[in-house]
């Protein structure tokens, strides 16, 4: 009752009438009863330790989980499991998310405990009889739950990109086997890997529709330096709005004006949050569906762009203030390209200019840009902020507007956050024109990822002026701001729909390099005959038309469901290309490109 309790009211999972009801309920029975029987194995004569242990433990995985999907919004995989170096510095958020009413998932652990102490309690040994058919209805319980999970969602554990519906269907212990499953396999596919794999995943992108250049723009900032901003956890819909009369976002508002401005450009981060940005950005890949690509395939071989414009006299390199292990940055960032890589001992921090996770935004593009006058150009430079970033913890004195006012108080901290954090981007291109680097230089400055999950759909309903949202206004949330400003150009503001995927060949455009052979699976957002698409990385997309997300088609004009058949000619493509930029991370296909080169 317990496990079933916290599936059903604590995570945040789409159960809808009896039959899904009857799922979870056996679903959490069957991994119960398979972890009591593997717990029985070596203790069917104390058969009081492998209960007390198992009501135990399974409190621990619970509680791991619960907190890991407040923060996230989602479950915790085997590949972040690794990732230590994060939890250390994510630590000081993770307890903000635990409440009182946690202790209750260790109630009847104690209660047991207590049980076990009394006399008048019998404490039977467990016979092979019964071991055997405690396996037998566990065994029948989990046939029964795939029998009726397939019947709702076909070749759910193959194709599936929603772990929610997952852990719905199959129940978090199940998953975490399953995941378990999935992450030792994923391991095997490097191996098994041939040249003939990357073949085929090339015969796939030869056959996407050729881009048309747009002549204007190719080339338009050719030799120039390049200024990449990732503005950590800033989301488009706070993009010229006004609360109480003042404006959230000033100073990007009039550098919009000046700038190509993208309102419908999508970020497409997985587990890997900033890191997956990072990496789908410099490749044009996809990041995986489980875990980070920074950690899990540091060591693969990538044609990313540092690498590329390595070769033709840029000196690539990388500016954020956190510690060079954290998202594996340290070693992913010498595979990448990057020749520097200034971190948190690079810079001076104290106490007086650290907010939340370390240095705040304004000291970090001082200090930054002090940096970068000595250092060879043209430059490609890359700087992750930090500020904007949960728990949006902001003292009052560094707080320009006040506390938004909502029923979420991490809503509310976050939009004095991101008007902080509009204040440093300001200070940002004032520090960049005094060191005279402004003029033959373009900057792309984008959101990462969401600041504001699902969770908190009420605050977000009423700060929308909505009565409530739904998964396509869910969907519409991850938008996030891309900027392309190059000094001298006209301001235009674009509709494509485009992601975060479509920003390496847009930006080798811009500098006059053709992009034509690399395995590129986004396209230029400038380019004449562009697919209006973008691609998530849960398999939700969107175009002009149509938006598909938690197996419902919507509508764009009216926001509302409709007939699935419209979003069916969209399914299998968007499939391929999720696979087909997962076979090359997994595979690490690129090695024999490079390795054909030297030959």
């Amino acid at each position: 009752m317990k496990n079933y309790l916290v599936h059903r009211y604590c995570f945040e999972l789409p159960v809808k009438g009896f039959y899904q009801e009857l799922i979870l309920l056996i679903s959490t029975c069957s991994s119960i009863l398979i972890l009591f029987n593997f717990a029985m194995l070596g203790f069917r004569k104390r058969i009081h330790i492998p209960i007390v242990a198992l009501s135990f433990l399974s409190s621990i995985l619970l509680l791991s989980d619960l907190v890991y999907y407040r923060f996230f919004n989602d479950f915790i995989t085997i590949p972040v499991l690794f990732l230590a170096d994060n939890m250390s510095v994510v630590w000081g958020s993770l307890f903000t998310l635990l409440r009182p009413s946690d202790l209750l998932l260790f109630l009847d652990t104690f209660i047991l405990v207590i049980m076990m102490n009394r006399k008048s309690i019998q404490r039977t040994a467990w016979s092979f009889r019964h071991l055997t058919a405690t396996i037998m209805l566990a065994i029948l319980l989990l046939y029964l739950n795939f029998v009726m999970v397939e019947k709702g969602h076909p070749e759910l554990l193959v194709r599936t990109f929603d772990r929610q519906i997952v852990v719905k269907s199959i129940g978090a212990y199940n998953y975490h086997l399953y995941d378990i499953i999935t992450s030792a396999k994923s391991g095997l596919k490097k191996a098994a890997a041939t040249n003939d794999d990357l073949l085929t995943v090339e015969s796939f992108l030869k056959q996407l529709p050729k881009e048309e250049y747009n002549k204007k723009l190719f080339g338009a900032a050719k030799g120039y330096n390049v200024f990449l901003v990732s503005m950590e956890s800033l989301q488009s819909f706070v993009i010229g709005r006004r609360i109480d009369g003042q404006e959230v976002t000033p100073y990007l508002n009039r550098l919009i004006k000046e700038s190509y401005y993208f309102d419908n450009f999508y970020h497409q981060t997985g587990q890997g949050k900033t890191s997956d940005a990072e990496f789908t950005i410099d490749t044009s890949l996809f990041p995986l569906p489980s875990g980070a690509v920074y950690f899990s395939h540091a060591q693969n071989a990538y044609d990313s762009t540092p690498n590329i414009l390595k070769k033709i006299g840029y000196y690539p390199i990388a500016f954020h203030a956190n510690n060079r292990s954290f998202w594996n940055r340290g070693n992913m960032y010498k595979t990448m390209g990057y020749e520097r890589f200034f971190s948190s001992s690079d810079y001076k921090i104290t106490e007086d200019n650290t907010i939340g996770w370390g240095l705040n935004d304004i000291s970090f593009f001082k200090q930054s840009i002090e940096k970068l006058k000595e250092l060879p150009q043209p430059f490609y430079s890359k700087f992750i902020t930090l500020t904007n970033h949960y728990p949006f913890d902001l003292d009052e004195k560094d707080q320009l507007i006040p506390k938004y006012v909502s029923n979420s108080s991490t809503l509310n901290r976050y939009i004095p956050n991101v008007r902080y954090m509009d204040e440093a981007l300001k200070v940002f291109f004032e520090e960049v024109k005094k060191a005279g680097l402004y003029e033959r230089s373009i900057f792309i400055l984008y959101g990462d990822h969401y600041g504001i999950s699902h969770k908190h759909k009420k605050a977000m309903a009423q700060l929308l002026g909505k009565e409530k949202l739904n998964w396509y206004d869910h969907a519409q949330l991850q938008r996030v701001p891309l900027i392309i400003h190059i000094p001298g150009q006209k301001g235009k503001q674009m509709d494509t729909i485009s992601g975060q995927i479509d920003l390496k060949p847009t930006l080798l455009h811009l500098l006059g390099i053709r992009t034509a052979g690399q395995p590129n699976f986004g396209q230029d957002l400038f380019a004449m005959n562009r697919r209006e698409l973008a691609i998530l990385r849960d398999g939700s997309f969107i175009t002009d038309r149509i938006l598909f997300t938690k197996n419902r088609c919507y509508d764009k004009t009216s926001g509302e469901v409709t007939d699935k058949a419209e979003c069916e000619p969209f399914k299998k493509d968007v499939a391929n290309r999720l696979a087909y930029s997962d076979h090359i991370v997994y595979g690490d296909l690129l090695r024999f490109t490079n390795q054909a080169k030297k030959l």
